[in-house]
């Protein structure tokens, strides 16, 4: 296959080549690495270059070897490697593909950068300068860390060696392989020159991008945009949409190396594309869906290909599953295979020319050794067959397998027989027990069925509720859950439990949840039914507690019998106390109740257990205790033009997956409470309810109403219930909440206000005296429909707000409550700044911000042209005539009238009195003043004003 597409780049370096000398040679390349022992941090580092045959053969003769530098990521000094060269293989009669290969040991753990120079590039390479003479430079680097154990870096199966046509869309994948199960990501890079024998690297001469570097109005196959070159991050397909000038072109891509969430190398490849202009069209792949097995299962997938010019052509197939060589030659050395036996097949072979269409199949029988976190990436390639003349071109098509494990079977659990209570589970013995495999054991309390699939659902046992409990090797066949000898609860807890397999690293991945399993330990007391709450109060408040008979007749236990029932103050409460002591005989009389009084049900919950005792040797002993439950504890809170319902109780049944109700008192009639709704709940995050006033329960009629915001509205809630184990036939249970109590609140925003500022009269401020202080006054309205016509809400409030520079964040200099709707600014050092205003209503809502309004200071600066500095104390000091506070900043400089500084100030104020900068007395006359204002404005760098003039000094 390869020979035939590099047949046709041999007919264009040709072409496209004018000069070469003895060092001109090397087209594409890259190096990769793979650690040799886990005794020490030994690698093996190995360069793959692609060298030019034809006005290269000379240099690529002398190049017997190569130095690496390898050297610290970040700082350190770099060490030279010398490497052999190991292998020449002509892959075409231009081309030839070339390894050199050394080994390193690193003293130490890091990152590290492992490079290249090479002289030097092959001539006539259009988005280089003068390529003949630039350096060839690739580099890789690798995280060394004994904790990576025996990592290889990825492998490129397809030379970096390819043919485009001009206005026709190409694409190249590398076929990127990574033995190890690693994940790969690629993006772009640029192609570097290196000085050889040194670390030394930089951006090569001259690059350009091939999309719009050498044309930059070329466009792409469609006409409809700009040429591009992209890759994708994912699959590595190498796209130039299209190109648009004929000639050789080097472009660079990185592929990484991540692990666990961590990169842990990349490699960069240089790659080397010759574009010719022709007729011949490129052939075309059908589109292949990506896949999912189960190890075990045969991957079949039938290739096919067309041709619109109706030329023959070749398919081919590149792939780590195919174990072999990037010169097409399978691995024999079985511990350098890619993968483990079986490998995948592709017929035809790729020497065989097909008529148009061209059908190829890719068979893959694999097995639990292939099972693995990351995809297995196949690239499928069709080139056609135009004839020796004619620029032959290709498509490929990326098709990516997931191999998953099987899910567990057989899972069954039984009481576990030791004097903890729990469970023994076992389960099949697992198919794929890869080395450092584990099976996961998770438990929840509830079942709820479900199966799961490898591909389509594996299962997430967090979403589902579930907690991992425990982990065994994948050998293992069974597992005792005792709760961390803790033990696990009687008496109406069902248990779930579902297993998995997790992978180690560098495979990774899980097996799908295994089927569940689900029972109960059973019980030997009562369980409790019933915590309701009868009457609401904080002095006399009354619950009502039941429970049932022990699960055994009188005389199966020796007796007499005593039930003691405890109460804790709290829905979590744990500082019990006996409030009820009652004898029993087990026969059906009213023994399994008690009313509990005297209780501050309004502020609190309650928790209750039992405890039974039978008769042994004569003594009371207890036989166990109930697990506790709490009363219904319901709150009300305001809520939009209504009250939020949120309640929750702590039970050993399940509340879950039922129906609540809700009850509205009827204010009309005190202490009768309607039914308005029926609540779905799932899980306890769902016992809410929000009351807009709408009865939705109308079986009992129709009793829905606006809720005002001035009125108290009271509720309480009846929980539905049942015991997951069919052990316990109690049926439903109801259980009924206090009354609470909310006002309803209204979020209805009022509109936002009108405002209006005071506007600035700047003859009356220049004029008048000059304060220390200035201050702005606002005034504004309030509408009362907003641009709807609808009524705004009510006002309580105003917050203003105030920001010195119009870009500047506003912050709230005061608060006004209705009916004031006016605010002074004190305080200010000018009038500059800009203001805006909220109205809150009495349930704190805020409206958006009125309108925007600014104040800006008077631009205004203008001194008298006369003063008598004389001591009489009038007109002694020459200030100006306006008000110095706006003045942000002033260089006043005062000339005699042969153009000498005689004073010079930056005092706002000036307060010239008559003397130079070093204190001598001017004598009378005409002096000449300028003056660089700047002025405080809504501008935070204000351009400065210059002002000049005359002074008449008289003394």
């Amino acid at each position: 296959m390869r020979h035939l597409t590099l047949r046709s780049l041999l007919f264009l370096l040709c072409a496209f080549s004018t000069y070469y000398s003895y060092a001109t040679h090397v087209r594409a390349g890259e190096i990769t690495a793979k650690r040799l022992t886990d005794k020490d941090l030994t690698y093996e580092i190995l360069l793959t270059t692609y060298h030019d045959e034809i006005g290269g053969r000379m240099a690529s003769d002398g190049q017997n070897d190569v130095t690496f530098c390898i050297r610290p990521f970040v700082g350190g000094v770099g060490s030279t490697l010398l490497a052999m060269r190991t292998g020449r293989q002509a892959i075409t009669n231009s081309t030839s593909a070339n390894t050199f290969k050394a080994n390193f040991t690193f003293s130490s753990p890091g990152v590290y950068v492992i490079s290249v120079g090479i002289e030097n590039r092959n001539d006539g390479v259009v988005n280089l300068t003068n390529s003949v003479n630039v350096p060839f430079y690739v580099e890789t680097i690798l995280v060394i860390n004994a904790s990576l154990g025996l990592n290889k870096t990825p492998v490129m199966l397809n030379p970096p060696l390819d043919s485009a046509r001009i206005g026709q869309k190409f694409c190249h994948n590398p076929a990127a392989f990574d033995a190890d199960g690693d994940s790969l990501a690629y993006r772009l890079s640029t192609p570097k020159r290196g000085e050889p024998g040194t670390c030394i690297n930089r951006v090569a001469d001259g690059y350009r991008d091939p999309a719009l570097g050498l044309n930059p109005d070329a466009q792409n196959e469609l006409k409809n945009g700009p040429a591009t070159f992209t890759i994708n991050p994912i699959t590595g397909d190498l796209c130039w949409d299209a190109p648009a000038v004929a000639g050789i072109y080097n472009v660079a891509f990185i592929i990484e190396e991540w692990r666990d969430g961590v990169k842990i190398g990349e490699v960069v490849r240089d790659m080397q594309i010759v574009v010719g202009d022709s007729p011949n069209r490129r052939p075309l792949l059908d589109p292949i869906a990506n896949t999912c097995v189960e190890a075990g299962q045969t991957v079949t997938q039938t290739v096919r290909a067309t041709d619109p010019d109706n030329n023959r052509m070749v398919l081919s197939a590149y792939g780590g599953v195919f174990n072999v060589n990037p010169d097409g030659k399978p691995i024999t050395d079985a511990s350098q295979f890619l993968v483990a036996p079986a490998f995948a097949t592709f017929t035809p072979s790729p020497t065989t020319p097909l008529s148009s269409p061209a059908i190829g199949t890719f068979r893959w029988l694999t097995n639990c050794n292939h099972v693995r976190e990351a995809p297995y990436d196949v690239v499928f390639k069709v080139e056609d067959l135009p004839g020796r003349m004619s620029l032959q071109l290709a498509s490929l098509e990326s098709f990516s397998i997931r191999v998953v494990a099987p899910k567990p079977t057989g899972l069954a659990a039984r009481v576990s027989t030791g004097a903890v209570p729990g469970f023994t589970l076992t389960w099949t013995s697992y198919l794929c027990q890869l080395p450092g495999a584990q099976i996961a054991i998770y438990r929840k309390e509830g079942c709820t069925g479900g199966t799961f699939s490898a591909c389509t659902n594996p299962g997430d046992p967090l979403a589902l509720g579930y907690t991992e409990i425990g982990r065994v090797p994948a050998a293992t066949t069974t597992f005792t859950d005792d709760n961390n000898g803790m033990g696990l609860r009687r008496g109406g807890v069902q248990y779930s439990y579902r297993i998995r397999v997790v992978y180690a690293l560098p495979q990774g991945g899980n097996s799908p949840l295994s089927d569940e399993t689900c029972l109960d330990l059973p019980a030997q007391i009562p369980v409790l039914t019933n915590v309701t709450v009868d009457t609401t109060s904080t002095t006399r408040g009354v619950i009502t507690v039941k429970w049932t008979r022990p699960p055994f007749a009188p005389g199966d236990v020796p007796g007499p019998y005593q039930y003691r029932l405890s109460r804790a103050t709290g829905l979590n409460g744990t500082n019990y106390t006996v409030i009820a002591t009652i004898n029993t005989t087990l026969q059906p009389n009213a023994d399994t109740i008690y009313v509990d009084r005297g209780l501050n049900t309004s502020l609190n919950g309650y928790r209750y257990r039992l405890e039974f005792f039978h008769t042994l040797n004569g003594t009371l002993t207890s036989l166990g205790t109930t697990e506790p439950a709490s009363s219904v504890r319901l709150d009300v809170s305001p809520a939009s033009q209504g009250l939020r319902l949120n309640w929750q109780a702590i039970v050993p049944w399940r509340n879950e997956n039922q129906r609540h109700r809700v009850y509205r008192e009827n204010r009309e009639r005190p202490g009768t409470f309607n039914l308005i709704a029926e609540v779905s709940v799932q899980g306890p995050n769902t016992f809410t309810y929000i009351d807009d006033g709408t009865d939705r329960f109308l079986a009992d009629g129709d009793v829905s109403k606006k809720l005002s915001t001035d009125s108290t509205y009271c509720y309480r809630v009846e929980t539905v219930g049942t015991y997951d184990s069919p052990r316990i036939r109690v049926g439903q249970l109801f259980n009924f909440s206090q009354i609470a109590c909310g006002v309803p609140s209204d979020s209805t925003k009022p509109c936002p206000p009108e405002l209006k500022l005071d506007v600035l009269d700047c003859a009356t401020v220049s004029g008048g005296p000059c304060p220390e202080t200035v201050s702005n006054t606002l005034n504004w309205t309030s509408p009362a429909t907003n641009s709807a016509n609808q009524p705004c809400a009510a006002v309580a409030s105003y917050n203003v707000y105030f920001a010195r520079y119009p870009e500047d964040d506003f912050k709230r200099v005061g608060q006004t409550t209705v009916p004031v709707t006016t605010f002074k600014h004190n305080g200010l050092d000018s009038y500059a700044g800009c203001y805006y205003v909220t109205a809150i209503s009495r349930f704190g809502s805020e409206s958006t911000r009125s309108n925007v309004v600014c104040n800006n200071n008077c631009e205004d600066f203008r001194v008298p042209n006369v003063f008598t500095p004389n001591g009489d104390g009038k007109n002694d000091l020459f200030i100006p005539l306006t008000c110095s506070i706006f003045v942000e900043s002033i260089t006043f400089v005062v000339y005699n009238r042969w153009g000498v500084k005689v004073f010079e100030t930056n005092t706002p104020a000036l307060n010239w009195d008559g003397k130079t900068t070093d204190g001598q007395e001017l004598p009378t006359g005409t002096y000449f003043y300028q003056a660089k204002v700047s002025f405080k404005t809504l501008a935070r760098e204000s351009e400065p004003v210059t002002t000049k003039g005359w002074i008449q000094l008289i003394r």
